[in-house]
């Protein structure tokens, strides 16, 4: 569901990121504004991945392990506007995200999706939250 971060209720993929912050770590860290399907596409703009560098701390590629926050590109150009958190590594990688028309879901991070990826972060541990 666009916009929307509850469970039970529905997400889209920043909401499962805002669902899951706010589970783990208490109240998110700024105010999300309202934002279209296409949102940062018409002017190029990497909202997203300027958001993650304030409030979370940047992964090398190689860097795997389960709880990552994966930032993709669904196109080659594109600026990074989809989020999924890695479940497994290893031979079985799995990434967990919201899909349109798929619901939360758990997908093998495949060949075709890693190469989307165009950054990996880590959450803060709750001691460091603000």
């Amino acid at each position: 569901m666009h916009q929307a971060s509850r469970r039970g209720a529905g997400c889209d993929c920043l909401g499962l990121l805002r669902g899951v912050w706010r589970e783990l770590l208490g109240p998110e860290p700024e105010r999300v504004p309202a934002y279209s399907m296409d949102w940062s596409e018409p002017q190029g703009d990497e909202a997203l991945m300027r958001a993650a560098l304030r409030h979370m701390t940047r992964k090398a590629p190689g860097d795997e392990a389960p709880g990552d926050v994966l930032l993709f590109r669904m196109r080659e150009g594109a600026v990074a506007k989809h989020i999924g958190l890695q479940a497994a590594t290893g031979a079985a990688a799995s990434f967990i995200h919201a899909y349109t028309g798929h619901g939360v879901i758990e997908s093998a991070l495949s060949l075709p999706w890693r190469r989307r990826i165009a950054a990996r972060f880590a959450l803060p541990v709750q001691d460091e939250v603000t």
